[in-house]
């Protein structure tokens, strides 16, 4: 025994209070799907990006002077020559900030000596020569720094001062010079104030990651000074699998080396990149717990309008099977049913998500709904409806055409 839509239509339409609360409820939860899964992708493709460091092996140190007598120049030196005759320190570095730190010292820099040339902005940091290898970077055009380049700190009095050479990522020197090899090439800070580039090292992340030029990093030959900060950071990269013996042997020794010095903090760099991506891992987790809160509520809906369809249809069940219908015919009616319902929630679902998508690229700038997550989403909404369906259309194939008709 065959069923046409037809039939199936005008009993939905005899009940469609139900049927279109169902419905709508499907297109909403397409819509919170395919955009919501769309975005945890872009923020899990994002998190995944490469860090331009070797975060696994580097630990961060953070101290602080605070009394009179306390030399930072010569506590700077005395820890760095200890940090770098450890067993298992790779190399060891300084900066008043470092990369995924959450925080930002910002320089715009131009290829011209003119006020009115364009700049690129970029993230700056004061260094020694190790810096480059603390971090687990590389040279890949022009060289490093030479340990006969790096100034000295500037004191708490001194006015800005720029550098004569720098370092970049190739990031960078691709966006101040195009097409061009940026060695040798110099940048202004100020019409007064050029640098050289000297040297190109891999990408590497900033020290805030939600910035546009967060991958724009530019070093620079100083020691980091009072003029920079009251602290200063050590940055130490282990070989791998020593970084926890050796954190805890340089935490010791740090703490007890100088009394006029305390030490805020040891940690992994791992923390500090957890932290940075804090934000976009909970959205994500969020965003997927309310989805799948959603399919779940969806399914619970079209289970719901089955069940009540098949309880309220007994006699004409009856009646079915007294004329014939086998089992899979009653089956069959009923999955027919709810797909309609489905498909009807689908469509509107397809328009929603897809003005939906659009909203969230004109009001964050996220990229355009990929439809692929649409057609997915249909695919998915389909089989939820299609398998919270399937028990209430078994249950109503197990009525016997006896049993019903004394319900009449």
């Amino acid at each position: 025994m065959s069923y046409h839509i037809r039939p199936i239509l005008s009993a939905l339409l005899r009940n469609r209070i139900g049927a279109v609360l169902v419905s709508l409820q499907i297109a909403i939860a397409l819509a919170v799907l395919a955009n919501g899964i769309f975005i945890v992708k872009q923020r899990w493709d994002y998190m995944r990006q490469p860090l331009g460091i070797d975060a696994d092996n580097i630990f961060v140190v953070m101290t602080e002077g605070f009394t009179r007598n306390f030399n930072h120049e010569l506590t700077l030196r005395e820890d760095l020559a200890y940090l770098r005759g450890m067993d298992g320190v790779v190399a060891a570095t300084t900066s008043h900030h470092f990369p995924m730190s959450s925080s930002v010292w910002d320089n715009n820099l131009a290829s011209e000596p003119n006020r009115t040339a364009s700049r690129v902005s970029a993230d700056f940091y004061s260094v020694d020569d190790q810096f480059v290898a603390a971090m687990g970077s590389r040279v890949i055009s022009g060289r490093n720094f030479r340990p006969d380049e790096i100034l000295p700190p500037l004191p708490k009095s001194a006015a800005s001062d720029f550098v004569p050479s720098v370092i970049v990522t190739q990031r960078f020197a691709q966006q101040m010079f195009p097409n061009q090899n940026a060695v040798g090439k110099t940048v202004y800070a100020r019409p007064d104030q050029p640098a050289t580039i000297i040297g190109i090292i891999t990408n590497m992340k900033g020290g805030r990651i939600d910035l546009s030029y967060s991958g724009n990093v530019v070093i620079a030959p100083r020691l980091p000074g009072p003029a920079d900060a009251p602290f200063t950071y050590y940055m130490v990269r282990t070989q791998p699998g020593r970084l926890n013996s050796v954190m805890r042997t340089a935490e010791e020794h740090l703490a007890k080396s100088n009394p006029d010095r305390m030490i805020d903090y040891v940690r992994p760099m791992s923390a500090f990149v957890d932290y940075a991506y804090r934000d976009d891992r909970n959205m994500s987790i969020f965003l997927a717990a309310v989805t799948g809160l959603l399919l779940v509520v969806t399914a619970l809906g079209v289970f719901g309008l089955a069940t009540f369809n098949v309880s309220t249809r007994t006699k004409q069940i009856g009646t079915r099977r007294a004329l014939g219908a086998n089992r899979q015919d009653i089956i069959r009616y009923f999955m027919v049913e709810n797909w309609l319902v489905t498909s009807i929630g689908v469509v509107v679902g397809c328009a929603l998500a897809v003005i939906g998508g659009y909203a969230l690229t004109l009001q964050y700038g996220l990229p355009r709904l990929n439809l692929g997550y649409l057609v997915g989403g249909v695919l998915a909404l389909w089989s939820i409806g299609l398998a919270a369906a399937w028990r209430p259309a078994r249950r109503a194939s197990s009525i016997s055409p006896a049993i019903a008709t004394r319900t009449v």
